[in-house]
């Protein structure tokens, strides 16, 4: 026999459909518990009838443990239930022999001292308790819940002063507070106030926290000694001292004077810690005073509060980052909103100002320029002293580093400002030394601003022509320029600014000029010299606007001969664009001069323009993604213009196939409708 017979063979599965009943994992659990198949019966139980069975049971259960013992000496576990199992027994004897056995082994195991005790408490063996618990806290006196036990066996038994005589070694040790707090409350129950007060003297100077020297004063204060409890809160500051001050302890103590009805105490107590405590560390103290005054305080106090708690908030901000300048905005905006005092606020401007940006970057200095601003601001409207202002403007300007960037907002807000205080010199002087020095165009539109407002038109024009040898791309600039010869009445000075600025090599946004030329010709009714400007336009851009423009103009001339102009020029721009490779504009084209065929036209202009329309067909192309690869496809319109058809004999092959197609749609749907032939 080969060794391929013994291999099972595999089944296929043939239908892999669900099954039409779903049995869920929670269903298999639920009939798993249900039926309880590995559940082993239990054990019998044994009946002893006799001595001599109780004997041998014992016998036994004792070498049973005493063998555990022997493979498993360490684990406290197996001496534990073996003592307990003797003590059921009422085997005392032997149950303390096996503790002692036990500790021989662990006499470090907490455990193993509490069992012991409790079985010596519970069997009424108080010598033998006492001898266990005097151990247990000589070996391991560190574990404080031997201590507790140890006081209130003792306390249960009566024994006060034993129990005193315990605390007494405990606190030798040094203990936590709560063992302090314990052995206070320890000499409460039983009246002794003055023993009571010892330990407090004591834990405050063994735990000098903040917590125990506030409950060492309430207690004081409980017992209705009101000027020893102010004593102790004396103490506790005078301890502490400046270098580490706690709110808390302050809080106590100002809510203490405030029970006390002692308010002007309270808020000197609050005042004084919040001049001396950082804003971190003080975050209740603020609460608590701003409540002091909103319950006590008058209007001007509550608002004093209110101030001072934020002032140390700014403090503590620009303390961490003096280049916050929105920290140093907020706690500006808070001094002169609540009326501080001038010199206050302007020696916090002087402060705020004096952190310079490190880098010459100006994205880093134009939240820095607004402090100057503010700060001008600040002694022009507020303190009204222009001498000040002036000295503020002029320092802010000689900071700023003019050879990378300047800000033209400060020259300007200077300029206005002389103007205002009417030095006109000063102000001209700034403005120029601004253009002198970093020209900038918001300077040069706020000079010839200036100046427009002041009428002296010849200032204007040496400013423009200034501002254009620094800005000749700017076409706005060139219109501007034109509109004020305008405006005077000088035509052939504003046509010769346009004729100069068309013929600067680079314009930003060209058209805008263009424009703004022939609406300018149109305006003188200058009709060959806008005619003349379109020529040359259409020259430097074949763009279907233009054409349009171009044939507006000629219909709007009003003569005789504007609808011929107008068709001829819709005539040339098709031809012009034939050769394009722009299929939309060319149809913008035909629209816009079909729209005119039908409203000025003949029959024969407007079936010759419907020839030239072209037929509108989808198409799909290629997206490409920024990195150059495919990105799908797109639907898009393709025309077709009839001249097209004619140099491309497969469109004309294709439209005979469409016609083919639709007369064989047509010959079939005869045949269909019998009635149709008869009729």
């Amino acid at each position: 026999m080969s060794g391929k017979q013994g291999i099972p063979r595999v089944m296929k599965v043939k239908n892999k459909a669900p099954a039409e009943v779903q049995i869920t994992a929670e269903q298999l659990l639920r009939e798993a518990k249900e039926k309880e198949l590995e559940l082993l019966p239990p054990a019998p139980e044994e009946k002893i009838s006799s001595e001599e069975e109780f004997s041998d049971y014992k016998l036994r259960k004792r070498q049973t443990f005493e063998d555990n013992l022997r493979r498993n000496r360490s684990v406290i576990s197996i001496w534990i239930k073996y003592a307990q199992w003797e003590e059921r027994l009422k085997e005392i004897q032997r149950s303390r022999s096996i503790y002692e056995r036990a500790l021989d082994v662990e006499y470090r195991n907490i455990t193993l001292w509490l069992r012991y005790a409790e079985m010596e408490m519970r069997n009424r063996q108080v010598n033998h308790a006492r001898n266990i618990w005097d151990r247990a806290v000589q070996i391991l006196p560190r574990v404080n819940v031997f201590w507790y036990k140890y006081t209130y066996m003792e306390e249960k038994l009566g024994n006060v002063v034993g129990a005193r005589q315990v605390f007494e070694r405990w606190m030798q040790w040094q203990p936590d507070e709560q063992a302090w707090h314990a052995y206070i409350n320890f000499e409460l129950r039983y009246k002794e106030v003055d023993r009571a007060e010892g330990l407090y003297q004591r834990l405050v100077l063994v735990h000098p926290e903040v917590n125990n020297w506030i409950k060492y004063a309430r207690y004081r204060e409980k017992r209705g000694t009101l000027a020893h409890a102010r004593k102790v809160y004396e103490r506790a500051v005078d301890y502490f001292g400046e270098e580490h001050m706690d709110e808390r302890l302050y809080v106590a103590f100002a809510k203490f004077e405030e029970n006390q009805k002692e308010l002007e105490r309270a808020r000197a107590i609050y005042q004084y810690a919040l001049h001396r405590i950082p804003k971190q560390a003080a975050q209740e103290l603020l609460r608590t005073y701003t409540v002091f005054e909103k319950k006590f305080g008058t209007r001007q106090g509550i608002e004093d509060a209110i101030v001072s708690r934020r002032r140390l908030q700014y403090e503590e901000e620009v303390k961490t980052n003096p280049h916050n300048y929105d920290a140093w905005f907020d706690y500006l905006q808070l001094l002169e909103r609540h009326g501080e005092e001038a010199e206050r606020v302007r020696e916090v401007y002087e402060r705020a100002i004096a952190n310079v940006p490190p880098s010459q970057e100006k994205r880093h200095w134009r939240r820095y320029m607004y402090l100057w601003i503010n700060y001008a601001l600040h002694e022009e409207l507020e303190a009204k002293d222009p001498d000040r202002t002036r000295q503020v403007y002029q320092a802010c300007l000689k900071l700023i580093p003019h050879q990378k960037f300047t800000f033209g907002k400060m020259w300007l807000l200077y300029a206005q400002f002389e103007i205002r205080q009417k030095n006109l010199p000063l102000a001209r002087k700034a403005l120029g030394t601004s253009i002198g020095k970093c020209p900038k165009s918001k300077v040069f539109r706020g000079y010839i601003e200036l100046e427009l407002q002041l009428r002296e038109f010849q200032r204007c024009r040496q400013l423009y022509a200034k501002f254009l040898e620094f800005a000749p791309e700017r076409c706005l600039t060139w219109i501007q320029f034109a509109e004020l010869e305008i405006i005077l009445g000088d035509v052939d000075r504003a046509r010769a600014i346009y004729e100069l600025a068309v013929s600067q090599p680079c314009l930003h946004m060209p058209e805008v000029l263009w424009k703004s030329y022939i609406d300018f010709e149109m305006e003188q009714e200058e009709w060959e010299k806008t005619r003349s400007l379109y020529r040359r336009l259409l020259q430097r851009t074949q763009h279907v606007k233009v054409w349009l423009s171009f044939a507006q103009f000629e219909l709007s001339t009003g003569k005789e001969e504007s609808l011929t102009r107008c068709r001829q020029v819709y005539e040339e721009a098709n031809k012009r664009m034939k050769t394009g490779q722009e299929q939309e504009q060319r149809f913008l084209l035909l629209e816009s001069w079909k729209n005119f065929e039908h409203e000025f036209g003949t029959e024969a202009q407007k079936a010759r323009v419907d020839k030239l329309l072209p037929q509108r067909a989808r198409k799909r192309r290629k997206i490409q993604a920024e990195d150059g690869s495919d990105a799908g496809w797109e639907e898009c319109y393709h025309y077709i213009f009839p001249e097209d058809e004619e140099n491309q004999p497969y469109l004309k092959l294709l439209a005979n196939a469409k016609l083919w197609k639709k007369r064989q749609r047509e010959e079939e749907a005869a045949d269909q409708d019998p009635e149709r032939d008869t009729g």
